[in-house]
């Protein structure tokens, strides 16, 4: 064999050899996705115009059929065919299931974008699901006005109004109109304010009721009891 054959076939093992070696290297470089990962925290459910809304709550613990969710005990009143849902899994295509108890999937959505899912149901329309992080958050402008509070059973017990402008350092004018239930004037709230995401009410004695959003027109109070109370837009 000739010396020129001979170096050829050397430098041809040695890119042999090359490509061998940095094929691992390439390989753990791309690290798969975890889709349980991925999923697991605060996401919110709405509607296309995002005037209903309810949260759920991904979680790693197994269920039948994939994996434990949590949803709000409001949901049900906004989306009725969440009522079963106690978990989720996501199929081999990427779509995400929600399932009842026995693993069955009730609503599926599919990914639109990272960190947003759609779906459809019929009677109920068109689904939203996106993370916590992505959700619209409403600002003062978008919540000033005229509000009620009421309990459980959606009876307004006082009315109030969420003004625009500063009341002290740390919140809005809140204006208390005559006639309110003991329930409220005993918390006799003075001023309000945003905070990621959700609605405050201060006291004076420094106490805070703190809402989350159900609708565009109605926050529910949290964390969650037995006898709720909400503020009603009027």
């Amino acid at each position: 064999m000739s010396g020129l054959v001979i170096r050829r076939v050397a430098i041809a093992g040695l890119f042999l050899a090359g490509g061998l070696c940095g094929s691992p290297r390439a390989e753990d470089a791309q690290t798969p996705s975890d889709p349980v990962g991925a999923m697991v925290g605060a996401w919110e459910f709405s509607n296309a115009d995002h005037d209903r809304i309810c949260r759920f709550n991904f979680r790693a613990d197994p269920a039948a059929g994939g994996y434990k969710l949590d949803i709000d005990r409001n949901c049900p009143n906004v989306f009725p065919s969440t009522k079963d849902i106690v978990g989720w899994a996501v199929d081999n295509y990427g779509a995400l299931r929600l399932l009842d108890a026995s693993g069955t999937a009730v609503i599926e959505l599919t990914e639109a974008e990272s960190g947003i899912y759609d779906g459809f149901q019929p009677g109920e329309g068109r689904y939203v699901l996106q993370s916590a992080a992505a959700a619209p958050v409403r600002s003062a402008e978008d919540v000033a006005g005229e509000w009620a509070i009421a309990r459980g059973t959606g009876k307004p017990i006082c009315l109030l109004t969420l003004a625009n402008n500063p009341a002290a350092a740390d919140g809005l004018a809140l204006k208390v109109k005559p006639g309110c239930d003991s329930f409220v004037t005993r918390f006799a709230p003075t001023s309000w304010r945003m905070s990621q995401g959700e609605l405050i009410l201060l006291s004076a004695r420094g106490q805070t009721w703190r809402f989350e959003e159900n609708d565009v027109n109605t926050w529910q109070r949290v964390p969650e009891t037995a006898d709720p109370v909400l503020l009603v837009r009027q």
